[in-house]
């Protein structure tokens, strides 16, 4: 009998959807085994962070939104734009060792590397989409606010995983042969942090540094995540533009670029 053209390519297809979906299971629940709490401490965890930070910026220094703000509620500010950031910041650093972590599969087997980071991203995402149910019923009590736009907010998402897999998988392929790629991370990933508008907003930024912003897309998407949550402001297509570009570049050369250098990875591993 023929073999019908494509037969092959949708059988690997499916193969590495089933594949990809019992890993993002795996990895879910292997985070929090052995804990009472399981899941919920990816929730806990930010949560105090968020109540620290209010109490340090809020209560202590006496931090005032401008009058431009969506919200005048300042912790309700902070969680809107930590979300994007904690899922982005989530995915690139648990992938920079990820290929270490499943060294057997890559050495020993036919394995398809490049979903590891992947899955560790949708893996992250269904803490993100627990958080932000959270996020919506507070702003819905305490701003008695909801608007239609949060539907866009799966659009930044796709985004946000196009450009936290694509960085991933760069640092993940650099860390297999550099084992200091981890650490270094760690630190570009604590200034990326300041330098993105979470705590503050971006009038509260000097002039002089604006240009820091049009380079980050990060601040992009807190400002998205913020005007979808706390507004009804309709989402910039010129702003969505220039995300999805950086997203889409991330994702192609971190592509290319794990292509390259998987090629060693049995040898190097």
């Amino acid at each position: 009998m023929t073999r019908l053209p494509g037969a092959h390519f949708m059988r690997n297809l499916v193969e590495r959807r089933n594949l990809l979906f019992q890993m993002v299971r795996r990895d879910f629940s292997q985070r929090f085994v052995g804990s009472a709490a399981g899941w919920l401490w990816g929730v806990i965890q930010p949560l105090v962070l968020l109540v620290s930070w209010v109490f340090v910026f809020k209560t202590c220094m006496g931090l005032q939104l401008p009058a431009d703000a969506p919200t005048r509620n300042y912790a309700l500010h902070l969680f809107a734009g930590f979300l994007p950031w904690l899922l982005f910041q989530e995915t690139v650093q648990r992938s920079a060792t990820c290929l270490l972590e499943h060294e057997n599969l890559i050495t020993k087997t036919v394995f398809p590397a490049e979903i590891v980071p992947v899955s560790i991203f949708l893996s992250s995402l269904v803490n993100h989409l627990i958080a932000l149910l959270l996020a919506i019923g507070a702003i819905g009590i305490w701003e008695r606010h909801f608007s239609a736009q949060v539907l866009w907010l799966p659009v930044y998402m796709l985004l946000i995983g196009l450009l936290a897999v694509g960085i991933g998988w760069i640092v993940s392929s650099l860390h297999v042969y550099l084992r200091d790629t981890a650490q270094v991370l760690a630190v570009v990933l604590t200034f990326w942090f300041w330098f993105t508008p979470i705590f503050i907003t971006e009038s509260m930024i000097p002039p002089r540094w604006r240009f820091v912003l049009r380079a980050n897309p990060l601040a992009y998407l807190v400002r998205a995540y913020r005007d979808r949550l706390l507004s009804s402001r309709a989402p910039s297509l010129r702003e969505m533009a220039i995300v999805g570009a950086y997203a889409l570049a991330a994702f192609v050369a971190g592509g290319f670029f794990f292509r390259h250098l998987k090629r060693g990875f049995a040898d190097v591993l």
